[in-house]
Formats: C-alpha cells, structure tokens, sequence
C-alpha cells in the first residue's frame, strides 16, 4: 500500500514549519500522558488504598501497553503513513485523560477505572513515541544537524513534563485533592487541540517498501543491538527516576508534596529539557557515543547521591540532576540509529521505541516492588534498607538502589559501542544493507 503522503504533490520546505510544531506539541502530550497519574499518586494511595505495588503496576501498564502499540505499529505505519495514526493517537489521548478523570468514580473498583484509563491513553502514548520522530526525522533539514533536531524535538517532552509537573502542583494545592479529577481534563484539551493541527498539517512521505532496510538485516548488525540496549536502559534510567521521584520526596525524604514536586520531578524535567537544547544548539560538536558514556556515569552518580545521602536536600538534588543526566539518551540513542542506518524508517524507530517503553514498564515497577518487599523490614531487602538513611518508610532507597543497574549497564554498552567505532571505524559495526 502507498503512503497517503507519497501521491500527493510537492510541499514547499517552508510550509512544513507547521508539521514541525505540531509534533513538538505532539510530545508535549505524551509527557502528560506519562507523567500526570504519577502525581497523582499520593491521592490514589490515600483516597483509594492503593499499595505502592498497584501504583507501580499502573506504571508497567501504561509503558507495557506503549510497548505492544509500538509493536503493532511498526507493521503498518511505513505502509498507511503517518496522518490518520496521529490523530488517532490524539483521539485516544483525549479519551484515556477524560476517562482518568471519571472512571475511578463510575468503574466497580477506582482501581479497575484507573486501569481503563491507562490502556487508553497509552494505545495514544505508543503510537506517538512511533510516529513523532521519525516525521521529524523526515522533514527537510541538512543531514548533519538531524542529531541535534531529534534532540530539540526530545526536549519538548521535558518542557510538558515541566508544565504537567509545576500546573498540576500548583492546581491541585488551589482546588485541593478532592477535586483531583480536574486535572486530567484540563490537560485534555492539549491533545484536543493538537488533533485538529494533524488534521491539517502536511506530512512528509514515508520509505517505500523497496528502499527501506528490513528488519531481518537491522537485527542482525551488532550496532543495532547495541542501541536496542541502550534504549532499554535509557527508558528504565529516565522512566524509574521521573515516575517514583514525587512519592519519593514525600515519603522518603519527608518534604512536602508542592515543593517535594517543584524540586524534584519538576526540576528533573528542567534540567533535561535544558541538557536537550544545549545539544540541539551545540551538539554537532559533541561526538554522540562518548556523550553516552558520559550522561550514563552521571546518570549512575545521581541515583547513589539520592539513595545514599542522609541530607534531604542532597537527595532531592541528586533525582533534579539526573533529568540533566539522563537528557540525551533517548534522543541520542535514536539519532546514532538514524545516523547508522538511514532508511530504516518508521519501523527502526518502533523497534527501538519498544525497547526503550520496556525499559520505562521496566524500571519503575521494579523500583516500587522492591521498594514494598524492602518496607517489611525482614530478609536481605530489609537489611539493605537497614543500612541506608533512616526516615524512609516508603522502601523507595532501596527500590532506586537496585534500579541504578540501568544506568551502569548503559555506560557498559555505550563505552562498548565508543570504542569498537573507534578501534576499527564502521567496519566494526556492519551497517544492514537495505531491501533489493
């Protein structure tokens, strides 16, 4: 089947402008997808009793769900295009927070309704971690500044976390927590709105068929293996800190839910939104491998200083830091597979959006079954959280400790993929040959 953008004429350079901004604030909705029930957290476990387990398995929906989307769509998106899979993932945006909103009040169980809320907005979530990227990744720019465009677009996912995490605290302490359920359709309306703009903006053409390299052949180049781990552990390094880090400030560190939120997943998602445009302005002077190693080992430091610190306001900057840590692992690891393997179309940006929402599933609901096994007190987790600084009752130290294996086993595999580049050049990593 021809994309529905192949057949039709020309479009001026100028008047993709518009595409661009539309998929800037396309992931702007995915970060209220991800990150607005997370705040919410406190309010589910209060208002509901629901365990941190329960809360952590929404999490592992949410990413788990975006994992089979992502699945799915790398089937058909090179083939359908990319307009009518945006809107719908619009459509199921608007749809999933509305039914946050009212679900939990109308379902048998709150509990069952948050569920249906979550598989609906994140059939939307996947399908704009598939699509969002490659489209930028096809618009009309020069070839050596495709890396720091990927990082740029990266970089509005942090600024709707930061609206997501400052409006909804803020919100929320004006109408109170009983009223909690205005949140979600207030941020409703932004995907509503980005709908009608991918209704009308044009959209670039996707790889036909004949030119684009197969999956077979990607899976088979050790370079492409190579990212496929590194987003896994990107999405679990990112995912685990922005996700636990609300709750972690309340019950672990015993600050207060508004400034708990302002100074930790808010800061954390300023700080890589800012890491993300230093690279978008500067990044082509910054080799991509090495930069990867670096944010990694950063990444390994600032989840110890918040596990391991015994002074609250070290903690807090330890999880604020790492949003600068983690800024470029995403987007790099994406742009160093565009770089590698340039028509791997929409369907190289699937594979690894699925390895990279495993890594997100992942992480997060590992930390928070570690976190509830280690708060009993008893076994090898009990000693373990014996150890670290006291007033956590939550277990989240524990739960964070064990998640920074993520960030060490990037380092291992960017440090891998650094060197072999720079050992034997691109004969070390066979590039996959495209479809004859």
């Amino acid at each position: 089947m021809t994309s529905l953008t192949s057949a039709q004429p020309p479009v001026p350079v100028a008047a993709f402008a518009a595409t661009r901004r539309a998929c800037y604030t396309g992931y702007v909705t995915q970060a209220i997808v991800n990150n607005l029930a997370p705040l919410l957290f406190i309010v589910f476990q209060t208002r509901y009793d629901v365990p941190l387990e329960m809360l952590g398995r929404l999490v592992l929906l949410n990413f788990g769900v975006q994992l089979l989307t992502d699945v799915v769509a790398v089937r058909f998106v090179d083939r359908v295009g990319y307009r009518r899979p945006l809107v719908l993932a619009h459509v199921l945006s608007v749809v999933g927070l509305v039914l946050l909103a009212v679900a939990p009040a109308v379902s048998p169980s709150a509990y069952a309704g948050l569920t249906a809320a979550v598989v609906v907005y994140a059939v939307g979530g996947g399908l704009l971690e598939v699509l969002v990227s490659p489209v930028v990744d096809a618009l009309p720019s020069p070839a050596e500044g495709k890396a720091a465009q990927m990082s740029l677009l990266h970089s509005f996912y942090c600024w709707g976390q930061v609206s997501v995490v400052a409006g909804s605290t803020l919100l929320l302490a004006l109408v109170g927590d009983a009223a909690w359920h205005v949140l979600p359709l207030v941020w409703a309306l932004v995907p509503l709105a980005n709908l009608v703009a991918f209704v009308r903006v044009p959209m670039p053409a996707t790889v036909p068929d004949e030119h684009r390299t197969s999956l077979r052949a990607l899976f088979g180049a050790p370079a492409f293996v190579t990212a496929m781990l590194l987003m896994l552990c990107a999405g679990a390094a990112e995912l685990t800190m922005a996700q636990w880090s609300s709750l972690f400030a309340e019950d672990g560190l015993g600050v207060s839910k508004v400034w708990g939120d302002l100074a930790g997943p808010c800061l954390f998602a300023v700080l890589m939104g800012i890491g993300r445009i230093a690279y978008g302005l500067w990044g082509e002077r910054v080799p991509l491998a090495p930069a990867l190693v670096g944010c990694g080992l950063l990444a390994t430091a600032c989840y110890l200083v918040a596990v391991l610190s015994p002074v609250p306001a070290l903690s807090l900057a330890g999880c604020a830091v790492c949003g600068l840590a983690v800024s470029l692992l995403w987007p790099g690891t994406f742009s160093l597979a565009a770089a590698r393997f340039p028509l791997g179309g929409a369907a190289m940006f699937g594979v690894l959006a699925v390895f990279g929402d495993a890594g997100g599933a992942a992480g997060p609901w590992l930390a928070g079954a570690v976190a509830d096994a280690s708060a009993g007190g008893s076994g090898l987790l009990g000693t373990v959280a014996d150890a670290l600084p006291a007033g956590d009752s939550s277990g989240l130290r524990v739960g964070l400790l064990v998640a920074t294996v993520f960030p060490v086993l990037l380092v291992t595999a960017a440090a891998w993929y650094a060197v072999a580049v720079r050992r034997a050049g691109h004969a070390a990593l066979p590039a996959a040959e495209p479809v004859p």
